[in-house]
């Protein structure tokens, strides 16, 4: 997995119509946003999932335990990369189709906030969405985008959307110089023909040098199973130079300790069964950094 992806081409008006949830979502968004315009299936699987999730009373239990139930409607969906990277311009994309996996994590918060707050429009989705993908939730082009998942992590706590959990449980320092996008521009459509791309993610990532994290180290993950609830983010710290992540997902409790559920590389949403078992087979993987979603039902948390 490269750092998270891009976007599609700005829409007018006269794409956004056809059904009350495009002309809604439309006009509850700022008109300088470009966005890429919900398929038919696509809403089709929202309506399902929320009226699901209203069926069975998800709002009356805890957020992990909503977290959990989302991501399990997915389960089976198609992993496909570069979902973000197809196009020219930074674009408010949405999927529920197929997955990376970051937008897999990224679809399933954003629809638990909905059950959450008892709110079944697909422009809060959306916006929810944007919350989370973009620096301070605006988008203003490629570099706004939260493209290193440690720099996705610390804006969003920053904003109350996540706590970081790695300090509290006995996390060791993370200590990565972030290069990775700005030495590698071919995996990057925005980047390999934009010098201005270029330069200000270099300009990001050298702040990003004072960026402080902790990672719970791959052998002492089971040590933390305790402490992990459903719902909670992880992502695989990863060896490679430059780099900080390589994947991530949800982690799914069981019976006998803690699942991952993720949009795997091998072709589909997935549960593996052990936690730490999976990040060790993971070749580059050092270890995990962990955070919660905060409960939008909470007054610090981020709307």
């Amino acid at each position: 997995m490269t750092p998270f992806g891009l976007c599609l081409l700005g829409l007018t008006a006269a794409f956004l119509q056809g059904t009350a949830a495009r002309a809604e979502l439309a006009t509850q968004l700022p008109v300088t946003v470009p966005i890429a315009p919900p398929t038919p299936a696509d809403l089709a699987t929202f309506d399902r999932v929320v009226q699901r999730a209203t069926g069975d009373r998800l709002s009356q239990v805890s957020f992990g335990e909503i977290v959990q139930a989302i991501a399990t409607e997915f389960l089976g969906a198609p992993y496909r990369a570069g979902l973000l990277d197809r196009f020219g311009q930074e674009t408010l994309l949405t999927s529920l189709q197929e997955f990376d996996c970051v937008l897999f994590v990224e679809t399933v918060l954003a629809i638990a906030r909905n059950i959450a707050l008892e709110d079944t429009s697909f422009e809060s989705f959306a916006g929810h969405i944007q919350t989370q993908r973009y620096r301070d939730g605006k988008i203003d082009g490629y570099c706004s985008r939260l493209h290193y998942f440690s720099d996705w992590m610390a804006d969003n706590q920053e904003r109350g959307n996540l706590r970081d959990l790695a300090p509290e449980l006995g996390g060791m320092p993370l200590q990565k110089s972030l290069t990775f996008m700005s030495r590698h521009t071919e995996y990057y459509p925005q980047l390999a023909n934009s010098a201005a791309n270029i330069r200000c993610i270099a300009e990001r990532e050298a702040e990003l040098q004072h960026l402080s994290l902790a990672y719970i180290p791959s052998d002492r993950i089971r040590e933390s199973y305790a402490q992990i609830q459903p719902g909670d983010i992880f992502a695989l710290v990863t060896s490679l130079e430059g780099l900080d992540v390589i994947h991530t997902g949800l982690t799914y409790r069981t019976e006998t300790g803690i699942a991952a559920i993720h949009a795997s590389p091998s072709g589909e949403v997935k549960i593996s069964s052990d936690l730490q078992a999976y990040v060790q087979q993971a070749e580059t993987a050092i270890g995990i950094l962990l955070a919660r979603p905060s409960d939008p039902r909470q007054p610090t948390a981020v709307r």
